[in-house]
């Protein structure tokens, strides 16, 4: 499966996230051309102030490895916020393909600190979907960013 259709699929899941009236962000684990988590940010829906889209991703790909981790990429529709770089780094994941850093600029300088590689891809998708999103429902936005 090329990397654009990996993009596709946490898009996908950022637009589930938004039909059950959450925040469009999604999320994907590829291990071998193959995707073995998905998510989306769930905050809204569950109550839960950790639920963002790569943190479900990760929950909904399992239990896995060390050496698992250390062979896949991430894609996220969203450049990651420090809580899931986080994650990415503690489970050493080495890439990750962010569909667009316009409208929140994540952790990036601290997961390329770590060694890992951060591909931002300015998706016009990704983009609009955030900023159509945002203009819509900016204090929900606010609390997500933890602002």
């Amino acid at each position: 499966m090329p990397s654009d259709s990996f993009l596709r699929a946490a898009i996908e899941q950022a637009r589930k996230s938004l039909a059950e009236g959450g925040i469009p962000i999604g999320s994907v684990l590829v291990h071998e051309s193959r995707i073995i988590g998905a998510g989306h940010n769930r905050r809204v829906q569950t109550g839960s102030p950790i639920d963002h889209g790569e943190m479900n991703c990760l929950r909904n790909a399992g239990r896995l490895p060390a050496k698992i981790y250390r062979q896949c990429t991430l894609y996220s529709t969203l450049s990651p916020c420090p809580m899931c770089s986080g994650a990415i780094v503690l489970y050493r994941i080495p890439r990750v393909v962010a569909g667009e850093n316009r409208t929140f600029l994540g952790a990036e300088d601290y997961l390329r600190s770590q060694g890992i590689q951060v591909d931002v891809v300015q998706d016009d998708e990704c983009i609009q979907l955030m900023r159509d999103f945002i203009r819509a429902n900016p204090e929900l936005w606010s609390e997500d960013i933890g602002e």
